[in-house]
């Protein structure tokens, strides 16, 4: 892992760019060490500098957590193939036209899940080996690449999904496997996941303590105020 630059923030959290091999991330850390550790994934697609997941990062940072964010294959700046932007231009205008998009949404998503959580595992190898992170490790975001890593990766105790409808097949059976703490977002009137499946997904997960959220609202429209409860759940959990 090598640093490329950082910036001491006005609330006293440290963040720092950084490569690990061909994975560019960002790792914000609290004035105390050593922290917990949240990996924040964004969904497909957005980089790991999209404004909302920055806000959250920082935020939790505050709070007290060493937080990372890492873009996955394909995603924000990296290289996306032309198969990839065909199936992301075929997802949206399907999406707006209101036409079935399961098989263009298996046949896109499916792939970049199998290949970001391993790179994610990568990095969580790497920020374990720094000084400044110790303790127990949450994951906070994207549902998807969150239920394998919670299937695969015995160090994460904890997880907060931003729950969303469309979940490749392969993580609709995995969810029953998932058995660590959880917190699941949803957004009633997401325009883009259906509600009914969102339901289904959080009736499906094997965990004895989950807690499910609704609130009114589009895919964006999450309270900010999810984002101070979802630190005190990891602080139930990490702390």
């Amino acid at each position: 892992m090598r640093f490329t630059s950082e910036q001491r923030l006005d609330d006293g959290v440290l963040e720092r760019e950084f490569t690990l091999g061909e994975i560019p991330g960002t790792l914000w850390t609290p004035a105390s060490a050593p922290a917990p550790l949240i990996l924040m994934a964004h969904n497909n697609g957005l980089p790991k500098g999209e404004s909302r997941l920055v806000a959250r990062a920082r935020q939790s940072a505050a709070y007290g957590y060493a937080v990372a964010a890492i873009d996955a294959p394909g995603c924000g700046d990296r290289p996306r193939s032309a198969a990839d932007e065909q199936a992301r231009a075929d997802l949206r205008r399907a999406m707006q036209a209101g036409e079935p998009v399961d098989e263009i949404f298996e046949s896109f998503i499916a792939p970049l899940v199998e290949n970001a959580v391993p790179e994610w595992r990568t990095t969580l190898d790497a920020l374990l080996s720094l000084p400044e992170i110790g303790g127990p490790v949450g994951y906070s975001g994207w549902t998807a690449v969150g239920i394998r890593l919670a299937v695969v990766e015995p160090r994460i105790a904890a997880a907060g999904f931003f729950a969303g409808g469309y979940v490749p097949r392969a993580q609709r059976e995995e969810a029953r496997q998932v058995t660590i703490p959880l917190l699941f977002l949803l957004q009633w009137d997401d325009e883009g996941n259906p509600r009914q499946r969102a339901l289904d997904l959080f009736d499906a997960f094997g965990s004895k303590e989950k807690t499910l959220h609704a609130n009114l609202g589009g895919h964006t429209g999450t309270p900010w105020f999810e984002v101070e409860d979802g630190n005190r759940f990891f602080a139930r959990h990490l702390k």
